[in-house]
C-alpha cells in the first residue's frame, strides 16, 4: 500500500494551471449534480482583530477520495492545507500545501461561471482588487472570453499603478489603472470583486447593462462588496454552494432574508448551471456569481493533483500515522 504524499507549492504549479483547474472543476460540478459528490458546509470561528479559522471538505465515493482544507488566516499570514483521505478506508492519501491550489481554485469557479454567465463577445473586463486572488481572477477571465481591455482599480495608487504594469506584462492586453471604482467599472461587461471590504462598494449605478459579475472577497459574515441595488436588477444568481451562502453571504442573507424564505429558490448552484448547460439569456441585465470557496472545489484539483503526482514521480513519500498505545497509569512521583 503507497505511503501518503507530501505535495509542495513547487509541485502544484508544476502540474496544474488555470485552463487544467477550470477542467477539473467543470468535471467535479458535473459529479456534484449527479449527486456523486457532497459538499461539507464551510464553517468557521473569529477571533481577536479580525483572525479567522476555516475548514471546509468534501467527499467522492465513486472516487474513493474524502478530503479537508484548513487555514488560521492572521494578520500574521496564513498556512491553508488540503488533506486527502480514502473515503473506503480512511487512510491518509495526501497532504497539498495549499496556497496556489486556493487561487486556483477560486479562479476557476470564476472562470467556468464567466463562461456560461458573461456574453460570448463580452472584451472590457474590470477588476477590482489588487491582492493575492486578483492574478489568478484575471487568467481565469481572459482564458474563457476575447479580453481586448482590462482596468484595474485597488485604494493604494501605488499598489494599482504596479498591478496594472504587472497584468500588461503577464497578458499582452490594454491594461488601465483606475481611479475610482465607479470609472474602472463604467462600461465593463465584465466585473470581478475581490477585496476584504467590510461595507458594499459596487453599486448598480455604476454597473452597464448586460454585465456579469464575479463576486468573490466577501467570505464571512462581516463583510460585503455588493450593494442591494445589484441584487435587484440582477436576472440570475448563481452561488457555489446554496446552503453556505445562506450561512456566510452577508449581501444574500439581508436580501433574501432566512434560509428557509421564498427568494432562495431564484439562487441556483453553479453545479446546477453545469449540468443544465445554460447560459445568460438574451435580455439579461444583470448575471451574478456569489463565491464562498467549497470543499468540492478544493477536493476536485486536488485528485487531480495527488494523481498526476503519483504519474510523474513528484511529491514527497513519507510515513504513515500508526497508533500509538496510551499511557494509563501515572509513573511513580508523576503529579498531576
Amino acid at each position: 500500500m503507497s505511503s501518503p504524499l507530501w505535495i509542495s507549492e513547487a509541485d502544484v504549479v508544476a502540474m496544474m494551471d488555470i485552463g487544467d483547474a477550470i477542467k477539473a472543476l467543470e468535471k467535479a460540478l458535473l459529479a456534484e449534480a449527479r449527486g456523486e459528490a457532497n459538499n461539507m458546509v464551510k464553517t468557521h470561528v473569529a477571533w481577536g482583530d479580525g483572525a479567522t479559522l476555516h475548514a471546509i471538505g468534501a467527499v467522492f465515493p465513486n472516487e474513493e477520495f474524502a478530503g479537508t482544507k484548513t487555514w488560521a488566516h492572521t494578520k500574521g499570514g496564513a498556512t491553508p492545507l488540503l488533506i486527502l483521505f480514502d473515503s473506503e478506508t480512511g487512510r491518509l492519501k495526501a497532504i497539498i500545501e495549499a496556497f496556489a491550489l486556493g487561487q486556483l481554485r477560486t479562479a476557476s469557479a470564476s472562470g467556468v461561471a464567466t463562461n456560461l454567465l458573461a456574453a460570448k463577445d463580452a472584451t472590457d473586463f474590470a477588476m477590482i482588487g489588487t491582492g493575492k486572488q486578483a492574478l489568478s481572477q484575471v487568467a481565469a477571465v481572459v482564458a474563457v472570453r476575447p479580453i481586448k481591455r482590462i482596468r484595474v482599480f485597488g485604494p493604494n495608487a501605488e499598489r494599482r499603478e504596479q498591478f496594472a504594469a504587472r497584468v500588461k506584462q503577464e497578458f499582452e492586453i490594454e491594461t488601465i489603472a483606475g481611479r475610482s471604482v465607479a470609472e474602472t467599472v463604467a462600461g465593463a461587461s465584465i466585473i470581478t470583486v475581490a477585496t476584504r471590504a467590510t461595507e458594499p462598494i459596487l453599486a448598480a449605478e455604476m454597473i452597464a447593462k448586460g454585465a456579469h459579475i464575479n463576486a468573490i472577497g466577501a467570505i464571512v459574515p462581516s463583510r460585503a462588496e455588493i450593494a442591494r441595488d445589484v441584487l435587484e436588477r440582477c436576472d440570475q444568481i448563481v452561488v457555489d454552494s446554496v446552503p453556505q451562502a445562506q450561512k456566510l453571504s452577508r449581501e444574500l442573507m439581508d436580501f433574501f432574508g432566512a434560509a428557509d424564505q421564498e427568494g432562495w429558490k431564484q439562487v441556483r448552484s453553479l453545479a446546477d448551471l453545469v449540468a443544465a448547460g445554460e447560459s445568460r439569456g438574451v435580455s439579461d441585465d444583470l448575471t451574478l456569481f456569489k463565491s464562498l470557496g467549497m470543499g468540492i472545489s478544493d477536493l476536485a484539483l486536488g485528485i487531480e493533483l495527488y494523481r498526476k503526482a503519483r504519474a510523474e514521480g513528484l511529491g514527497r513519500e513519507f510515513a504513515h500515522p500508526e497508533k500509538a498505545a496510551l499511557r494509563l497509569r501515572r509513573e511513580v512521583g508523576q503529579t498531576v
